[in-house]
């Protein structure tokens, strides 16, 4: 999140804007800011390539909190405002951070954390004040100490992000940070302007949490094409559009949920929103249902875009809203890294059956501290990684995911892939959300259960469980519907899109063993 030249050149325009408070922060005073916190990181010990945490949810100090890693050489790492104090601790220890940088509304978490992590050194609280442990300071207080001026020693910072974890404990993603300038950004960052179609002076709209990669890095790449953010503290697919409307916006990335949430608002609401500022929506980080995209670029225009490629960067497909309306559930074709699909033998499966999707990586990465991990999700030979995504690739060479091997059910030898039938309950008028997983039987070792969140006003019980097994049994394969349906006010899926299937699944299957991790 490095400024650069729009830090003087357009001092006076406005660098981010909080959707729901407007605070406004210009590239003059975002350039003085993330300079302040560098020169208070150095004086905390941290030099080149050395480590720090950020753990607080969207306010007006965390692109600062981000950017003065960027300009001091360091590796920051974003991390799941909704964790508890020990998921904190762990990342915080693991990651070898020495600052710690928190809110007030997480101040309560983030102190506890502390107490079972001695190498933190400060801990900065964005409007929390001071107290409790002599390392806590207040953000404001402690940073306006330091000079406006750069650092002397500057370089290229990065994020070190994590896993979120929906799979097994999280695993932090470190890749080589040059000895560069932070002028200069990493090779990826100018791959992803070009492609997203960022510019000077575009608008970018941000309604999801910071502390994920795709968010984080939108933001950063509009900062340093010299654009205004406008960060959503939090997502309301109303209030997203009626921003769309108020700042012009022109860039935006969203995921599924968020196109479904809003396809879900009455016809009144969506069609009183002036959205044709929109040049270029980007989505990613989950799958969406066929019937869902339809319905947004019958809605938006073709200007939906499409990429695939997991946090660890193995590899990278996307897919213009073209391409897609061409072949309709792909996510495009691979840029970067080289694609196999191979089966459980590690040996190639023919074009359109699915198989694991082995990448010889586009970027390099390790597991930080984490060798056994690292090796774990390497081939035999050391030359292709996996994150055990499912897949398969069409005679066209377009890649479409089936789901992730994690989650696979084997129903009577029978492999099945929820993902399909999530995809399809999604669609169902009185289906907020889905999750489908395997659950224990005895006979078939396991069967496809399905857990939903209703729509408001709507009613859970048998009636609707008979309705949705129904509708899914007359559009799929009786074998891939579920033999059961039951009902949770909120699924828990991050705010970033994802299900954390895990969790619902771990209800079900308490200490017995299963093919599914």
């Amino acid at each position: 999140m490095y400024p650069g030249k729009h830090a003087f050149e357009k001092a006076d325009q406005p660098c981010f804007i909080m959707a729901g408070s407007g605070e406004v922060v210009t590239y003059g005073e975002y350039e003085a800011r993330t300079n302040r916190l560098a020169h208070l990181l150095r004086d905390c010990g941290l030099g080149h390539r050395d480590h720090y945490a950020i753990f607080m949810e969207n306010n007006a100090r965390y692109c600062e909190a981000c950017g003065a890693g960027s300009r001091a050489g360091l590796y920051y790492t974003c991390i799941n405002s909704y964790l508890t104090a020990d998921e904190v601790a762990f990342i915080v220890n693991d990651s070898d951070s020495r600052v710690l940088i928190t809110s007030a509304a997480r101040r309560e978490v983030a102190l506890a954390a502390l107490e079972q992590c001695p190498q933190v050194v400060k801990v900065l609280v964005v409007d929390g004040g001071d107290g409790g442990d002599g390392r806590v300071a207040d953000f404001a207080a402690a940073t306006a100490a330091y000079p406006s001026t750069p650092i002397a020693d500057e370089w290229l910072g990065t994020a070190m992000l994590y896993s979120s974890g929906t799979t097994g404990r999280p695993k932090g993603i470190v890749r080589p940070l040059p000895d560069q300038p932070p002028s200069e950004p990493l090779l990826l960052y100018q791959f992803l302007t070009q492609l997203w179609q960022y510019r000077e002076g575009m608008v970018y709209l941000s309604p999801a949490p910071l502390y994920h990669s795709a968010p984080n890095a939108a933001v950063s790449l509009t900062i340093r094409q010299g654009g205004t953010s406008i960060i959503m503290e939090k997502f309301d697919p109303e209030q997203y559009l009626a921003l769309v409307e108020r700042y012009g916006i022109t860039h935006t990335q969203l995921v599924p949920t968020m196109f479904s949430r809003m396809l879900k608002l009455p016809d009144a609401v969506r069609t009183k929103y002036d959205v044709s500022s929109l040049e270029y929506t980007v989505h990613a980080a989950a799958p969406c249902p066929v019937q869902v995209k339809q319905a947004m670029i019958d809605w938006w225009g073709p200007i939906i875009h499409e990429y695939y490629g997991a946090t660890e960067g193995l590899g990278f497909a996307y897919c213009s809203a073209e391409e897609w309306l061409a072949h309709p559930g792909t996510v495009g074709k691979v840029m970067l890294g080289e694609l196999h699909v191979l089966d459980d033998a590690m040996q190639p499966v023919p074009t359109g059956q699915p198989g694991t999707l082995w990448f010889k990586t586009a970027t390099p990465f390790e597991y930080y501290n984490d060798p056994e991990k690292t090796a774990e999700s390497r081939s035999p030979d050391g030359t292709m990684s996996t994150v055990n995504d499912i897949g398969y690739v069409d005679e066209d060479g377009y890649l479409y995911l089936t789901d992730r091997k994690t989650f696979m059910i084997i129903s009577g030898g029978v492999n099945i892939y929820p993902q399909e039938c999530e995809n399809l309950l999604i669609t169902h008028p009185k289906v907020a959300d889905a999750a489908v997983f395997g659950v224990p039987n005895e006979d078939l070792g396991e069967e496809v259960k399905a857990v939903v969140q209703v729509m408001p006003g709507e009613t859970p019980g048998s009636d609707l469980e008979q309705e949705l097994i129904a509708f899914c049994r007359e559009h799929l394969s009786r074998i891939k519907c579920p033999r059961s349906v039951d009902f949770e006010d909120e699924l828990p899926r991050l705010p970033t899109g994802k299900l954390y299937k895990r969790l619902l699944r771990d209800r079900y299957w308490g200490e017995k063993n299963s093919r599914i991790v």
